[in-house]
């Protein structure tokens, strides 16, 4: 059994702004990495295009509707200061979202263990009736409410490395006890949301912020005494990863600090726990990640821990 990719080439094809950080040279940064012999062994599958009306598991239907009437046919339309859209993120939108629930049908159905969703635009900023910092559908979310009204898991996690805080994945499940949502993030930093206090209404929502130039230590400790143990107590039946890079030294957007061996580390971690408490099924989608070799190298880091001992 190997770790499934999915990914698709219209995806590169969402262009915000030219210069833009969130640019289709993310993708293209990890398909060269993932092209490396090592990898020959990934089950390589094109990311299907979401039916509209799945989006609104965790989007409001007028916000869903609003975004497809806004996609230009020429040209560019802003839908917030960061998220612009351009003829071509229609496609690309949809087959992220799609990516991740053919991911979370694959590993519930017991066809992998693992998967890996290479795609863009990412989503764990965008909220129930907003798009926000580069994101437009909250793919993870989607899929995560996927699991569960199609494959009847009872809960599901999503833990979010990434250096920005996912508040969109936060506003969609803080008041879902069946859904998790953990996070280790840079604070102060975009977009302000993720403080300890923020609890949800199960304890549901586990923030760790963590001050800027943290590092490795913090984040190994934030992991090991926060998020680990609060993911085992949890149980899920499914864990799906918000992986952003970001918070990489090499990154222009933050000061984390951390390593791709970090990534590595935290994968493992995150493995360790759903086969403990879910057969080992872990789906993971791209979210940030601006620095084209420190992102590269720590996809590649990553996916190589997924695929550990399959």
């Amino acid at each position: 059994m190997s770790v499934l990719l999915f990914s698709h080439a219209a995806c590169m094809e969402h262009e915000v702004a030219l210069g833009h950080p969130e640019s289709p040279g993310r993708l293209r940064a990890i398909a060269e990495a993932l092209s490396a012999p090592e990898f020959d062994g990934l089950d390589r599958r094109e990311a299907p295009m979401i039916d509209p009306l799945l989006i609104e598991y965790v989007h409001d239907p007028d916000y869903v509707r609003a975004v497809m009437a806004a996609f230009p046919e020429e040209g560019s339309v802003r839908l917030d200061a960061d998220t612009a859209v351009n003829p071509g993120s229609k496609e690309a939108s949809l087959r992220a979202a799609g990516g991740v629930v053919a991911a979370v049908d694959a590993v519930m159905s017991g066809e992998a263990k693992r998967a890996f969703c290479a795609v863009r635009p990412p989503g764990h900023h965008a909220e129930p009736d907003q798009a926000m910092g580069f994101c437009i559908f909250n793919n993870v979310a989607i899929g995560a409410v996927h699991a569960q009204r199609v494959h009847g898991a009872e809960r599901v996690a999503v833990m979010d490395f990434d250096v920005h805080h996912g508040n969109g994945t936060q506003a969609m499940f803080e008041k879902n006890a069946s859904l998790m949502f953990a996070s280790t993030h840079q604070s102060p930093l975009y977009p302000g949301t993720g403080r300890l206090h923020e609890a949800g209404v199960a304890g549901n929502i586990v923030n760790a912020p963590l001050e800027p130039f943290a590092g490795s230590d913090a984040f190994t400790a934030a992991m090991e005494d926060r998020i680990l143990p609060a993911l085992r107590r949890f149980d899920p039946d499914l864990i799906l990863i918000s992986a952003g890079f970001d918070a990489h030294g090499e990154d222009p957007l933050a000061q984390m600090m951390l390593t791709e061996d970090d990534y590595g580390w935290a994968t493992e971690a995150l493995i360790a726990v759903a086969e403990d408490c879910c057969g080992g099924r872990v789906v993971s989608t791209l979210e940030g990640g601006y620095n084209l070799s420190a992102l590269g190298r720590s996809v590649a880091t990553h996916v190589q821990a997924l695929g550990k001992d399959l």
